[in-house]
Order: structure tokens, then C-alpha cells, then sequence
């Protein structure tokens, strides 16, 4: 079994480790070391926006964690790539780092009670996302794809946080 960086910035819901670890094992056969990073974050960090730059925390990861397999960063930080407002997440295509942000997946963030069941469902989704992409899987059309597309919150609920058949096929090949 090959072992991912599980890297955690600011994100302090340690009550789910166990469930993120039990998923990267059961979707991508991933044992993980959980890393917690002594870094300076101002260099991410975007004043105006008040949001950190995904794109810049993927290249840090690089640079410090290339010995793993994969490397994925959960934050609870809001996280920008420049031509979009806001991003959950964001991923190499058949690269090795992904990074997803827990911001927006929160029902606090909407205005809604805090409810634990569906922001862990949309986490993993959200991981299961952003790692099938560093498989090489792109969009898919299928709506309850994990691999499908998702701007909005809403989107993320829909879907599975399993692979279609299609995309299944495609990660099986890896």
C-alpha cells in the first residue's frame, strides 16, 4: 500500500481523522502520515481577497513532501485560484498534490446549524474529488460522479462521494 502526506492546515477537526484515513485507504488503497506543518502562511496569503492561494500551498507541498506518493492538504482556510472567485478545492491532473478547503463546506458557513454528518460527507467528497484527479480523471457528466463539477455547495450534496463506473474503471487502471 503506498502512503499519502495527509497534510492538516489549520484544520483542527481532529475527530476526523480516522474517517479520512479509513477513506483514503478504501478509495485509493492509501496508507497516510499525518503531517502538521510549521510553515509561514503570509505568503499565501491574499490581503484583498482575504483568502489563501491554493495554486502557491500546492507548490509548497511539493517542494517539501515529493517522498510520498500522494500529498493531500485539508485546510479550513478560504482558498482562491486568481480567475475564480472561491475554489474547494484543487488538484494536479496524473500529478501527486491535492488541497481541499473545508471553508465553505461547513452549514454554519450558510447560515444553517452545524450538522457534522453532512460536512464530513461533503469533505470526503471533496477529497475523493481532488484525489481523482491526481489520477488523471477529469470532470465527469455523470451528476452523482464524485468526478463531476461542483461550484456550488448544492453540487457537492448531490453527487456520491463514489466514483461512476466510467471513472472507476479509469482509477483502476492507476
Amino acid at each position: 500500500m503506498d502512503q499519502a502526506a495527509l497534510i492538516l492546515l489549520n484544520f483542527n477537526a481532529v475527530s476526523l481523522y480516522d474517517k479520512i484515513t479509513n477513506n483514503l485507504k478504501q478509495h485509493f488503497n492509501l496508507n497516510s502520515r499525518t503531517i502538521i506543518p510549521d510553515i509561514d502562511l503570509r505568503k499565501f496569503y491574499s490581503e484583498e481577497r482575504d483568502q489563501y492561494y491554493s495554486t502557491k500551498l500546492i507548490e509548497y507541498a511539493l517542494l517539501n513532501y515529493s517522498e510520498f506518493k500522494k500529498i493531500l492538504m485539508i485546510t479550513d482556510f478560504d482558498l482562491y485560484v486568481p480567475v475564480l472567485t472561491f475554489v474547494f478545492g484543487e488538484a494536479q491532473l496524473n500529478g501527486k498534490a491535492a488541497i481541499v478547503s473545508a471553508h465553505r463546506l461547513y452549514p454554519e458557513f450558510y447560515g444553517l446549524p452545524p450538522n457534522d454528518e453532512l460536512f464530513i460527507s461533503r469533505l470526503i467528497k471533496e477529497i475523493n474529488h481532488e484525489l481523482g484527479h491526481t489520477y488523471g480523471l477529469r470532470h465527469c457528466f455523470n451528476f452523482e460522479c464524485v468526478m463531476h463539477s461542483s461550484s456550488n455547495v448544492d453540487e457537492i450534496d448531490i453527487k456520491s462521494e463514489n466514483f461512476c463506473n466510467k471513472c472507476l474503471e479509469k482509477l483502476n487502471l492507476f
